[in-house]
């Protein structure tokens, strides 16, 4: 194991750095749990299914233990998924600026170390799933197939993020279906809306590595909209407003929900304004706004449903 090494997009002054015991905080920088933002974006869609369904069929004891089992949940799978993606992607990791210190690129981990947390963060996700009802769970194991091939998206296509927002945004589908026991159109409004903002605030992220991305033959969308990003990620975030607000009208949500969504519309909005791809802390800060973006759209949800 080489000497320990910080990664270049984790928060100065960040829990893992200061305060996890030395010998841990590989493992968990391997499981990016020094930059909870991708768990927040794992978790909110998730909540937001939850709260959709509750807003139809009315809050019930067992949804305190779908927010607290979405909240570890979250944890544990965005660690797993993180995992996965540095064993799949440690060589290109080693050539990338942003990235060459992560625990396995830059050998602080080895290979084996990988899989055994990889195993471990899996066992305890598949636990909290069979606590739910039996179509959740397959709902749930269903999310295995996107999760599994992301990481290799970004050699074949130039749609990483679209792929991305399919494993993401599963538990807006997942947090309905542990709730009511099935699936209709308004999750699947709700799931389609999650992935068309992931795009926009991945694509937003991706500005950062562009430059080196195109050194190595990595694909993405910010390398494919170039100069045209700012107008394409404005028409993802569109959609993603437009389609959340047809699943908020389906089931007949409340004024309050309507301001919400205004509000979320608003702070999409700002995100575009503000924009410059070429200011790669900008990119970091737009796309780690996006927690309250996601918060917003609970509130609504759940104020809706008032």
């Amino acid at each position: 194991m080489t000497q320990e090494q910080t990664v270049a997009d984790a928060a100065q002054g960040n829990w893992v750095d200061t305060r996890a015991p030395a010998n841990w905080r590989p493992y968990l920088r391997l499981m990016r749990a020094d930059r909870p933002i991708g768990s927040w974006l794992l978790l909110l869609p998730g909540w937001q299914g939850i709260a959709l369904a509750a807003s139809v069929d009315g809050w019930r004891w067992f949804d305190a233990w779908l927010v607290l089992a979405f909240f570890i949940g979250a944890f544990v799978m965005r660690g797993a998924g993180c995992v996965l993606n540095d064993m799949v992607d440690r060589d290109i990791d080693a050539k990338v600026e942003r990235t060459r210190n992560r625990p396995l690129a830059s050998g602080q981990l080895q290979m084996r170390d990988a899989v055994i947390l990889l195993a471990a963060l899996c066992l305890i996700g598949v636990a909290i799933l069979l606590s739910f009802a039996p179509y959740a769970i397959l709902v749930g194991l269903a999310a295995a197939l996107p999760v599994a091939i992301y990481p290799f998206m970004k050699r074949i296509t130039w749609w990483p993020q679209l792929f991305l927002g399919i494993a993401f945004n599963w538990g807006a589908l997942l947090g309905w279906a542990a709730h009511m026991g099935s699936l209709d159109w308004p999750p699947v409004l709700l799931y389609l809306g999650g992935i068309a903002w992931t795009i926009g605030y991945d694509t937003i992220y991706a500005h950062q590595d562009r430059e080196d991305d195109a050194m190595i033959g990595v694909r993405s969308t910010a390398r494919l909209f170039g100069e045209q990003s700012q107008r394409a990620i404005a028409i993802f975030y569109a959609l993603a407003v437009i389609a959340a607000g047809l699943a908020g009208w389906m089931v007949g949500l409340g004024w309050l929900f309507w301001l919400g969504l205004t509000g979320y519309a608003l702070h999409l909005a700002g995100q575009v304004w503000r924009l410059d791809i070429d200011h790669g802390p900008l990119c970091l800060h737009l796309f780690r706004s996006n927690r309250e973006a996601g918060l917003l759209l609970v509130a609504a949800l759940v104020m809706g449903g008032l």
